[in-house]
């Protein structure tokens, strides 16, 4: 006799979802949440934070970052560099004074050593910090500053480096560079900056 498979039925994730860009996190939001972890004792997730805005890694590259990326013996390193997955290419960064900071409290905190990963999970089937709990963090730092989390996701820490850099320097090429991209036409799609910069010319241009 036969049965009905009883596999789950599985909805895209996207599903009722705004997908696209999200929006780069200001500096004033920047500056408001890192006061909040520090304040709250939050230590692990201002290292997150913090490394995720320097890093500018995709999420996947962020949470799978182990201590010897970042550190050289019991120093904090002023740069990285880690092979992404998506691309398998290498990707440099720099690490700030107020990320190693954070980064070293959280290590100390953690009880750390040079092979464990930077962020390990708290759930016992995954030796580190997944995607979808990261993106969950976010979720709720998004609430707290009272931003509309429609608008912000993971790549919202990616981007909001590369984006100050742009709009600061104007140096495409350096920004591919930092977010790893094979090709400069990435980097603009991916900062969405030609209709910003089309109108900004335009605006100059008196006739």
């Amino acid at each position: 006799m036969e049965t009905v498979a009883n596999s789950v039925h599985r909805e895209p994730w996207n599903k009722g979802k705004i997908v696209g860009q999200k929006a780069p996190f200001k500096l004033k939001d920047i500056w408001a949440l890192r006061v909040r972890l520090q304040m709250e004792g939050r230590v692990r997730e201002l290292a997150l934070f913090n490394l995720g805005i320097d890093s500018k890694l995709r999420g996947c590259d962020l949470v799978a970052l182990k201590v010897r990326d970042v550190c050289h013996g019991d120093q904090l390193a002023t740069r990285a560099i880690v092979m992404q997955q998506k691309t398998k290419r290498p990707v440099q960064f720099e690490i700030t004074q107020v990320t190693r900071d954070a980064l070293q409290a959280w290590i100390k905190q953690a009880k750390l050593k040079s092979d464990d990963f930077l962020f390990p999970s708290r759930l016992h089937d995954s030796p580190h910090l997944g995607t979808r709990q990261y993106a969950r963090i976010l979720g709720h730092w998004v609430n707290e500053l009272g931003l509309d989390p429609a608008e912000y996701g993971t790549h919202s820490l990616r981007r909001t480096k590369a984006t100050l850099i742009y709009r600061r320097t104007k140096n495409l090429r350096a920004v591919q560079l930092l977010l790893g991209h094979s090709k400069l036409e990435s980097t603009v799609r991916y900062l969405g900056i030609e209709v910003d910069d089309a109108l900004e010319i335009s605006e100059q241009t008196e006739i």
